[in-house]
């Protein structure tokens, strides 16, 4: 899945000139959280709510209602924007958009394409609904942990056991634990759980967690 299929298209930019009272009132009527900077056609930074937060004025603040707004009608947000921007072609796999996310600790990537042009923006919320697509979580699962070694053959010999009983598997992930125990977790379509149960526990594998997710929870 690439991040092209999955980022808002088209998004709100702003050149750096713009008055961050003008930026406040873009983000606070469409609901942003962030705005790229764009002049000429180049990224050259971007805002977000945080920023915009950070120089509003504070109960704390000694200066009159009259000082603070002409301070903020004067402020541009070339004067508070980031400039070393994150960003991510349109072609990456959002396996990627995730790693850039957890590696930056930030909450959105712009997206740009082969041109370095701004074309999207892809936030973690994009991400969270991605792996519930994937999942298929929103049509209803059920999800199974196994204790497994990670020797070549195992994956099919558990297909093979959903197989005999036509049970469709909707995904299988491996979680390596820090005690380097292997668990595979699996989502399928079961009515009934016993069958593939009492056939994997035959098999010789352990089932450590069985769960209803989804609408048939």
């Amino acid at each position: 899945m690439f991040v092209y299929r999955k980022m808002t298209h088209n998004p709100v930019v702003i050149p750096s000139t713009t008055r961050v009272v003008e930026a406040m009132e873009i983000m606070e009527k469409n609901d942003f959280r962030r705005l790229p900077i764009v002049d000429a056609g180049n990224l050259v930074g971007i805002i977000t709510d945080r920023d915009l937060r950070d120089v509003s004025p504070s109960p704390a603040t000694t200066l009159s209602v009259h000082e603070l707004k002409y301070l903020l009608d004067k402020m541009l947000v070339r004067d508070i924007m980031k400039k070393n921007v994150i960003t991510i072609n349109e072609a990456a796999t959002i396996e990627e958009a995730a790693l850039a996310l957890y590696i930056h600790k930030i909450s959105g990537l712009v997206v740009v394409n082969g041109s370095g042009c701004v074309v999207g923006i892809l936030t973690s919320t994009d991400i969270f609904k991605c792996f519930v697509d994937v999942m298929g979580l929103s049509s209803g699962k059920t999800r199974l942990t196994l204790v497994v070694n990670d020797n070549i053959g195992v994956l099919q010999d558990i297909t093979e056991v959903f197989k005999k009983l036509s049970i469709n598997i909707t995904s299988m992930v491996n979680d390596y634990l820090s005690d380097g125990t292997v668990e595979m977790v699996i989502r399928a379509d079961i009515t009934d759980i016993s069958p593939i149960s009492e056939q994997l526990v035959a098999a010789g594998y352990t089932i450590t967690h069985i769960a209803k997710i989804g609408s048939n929870q």
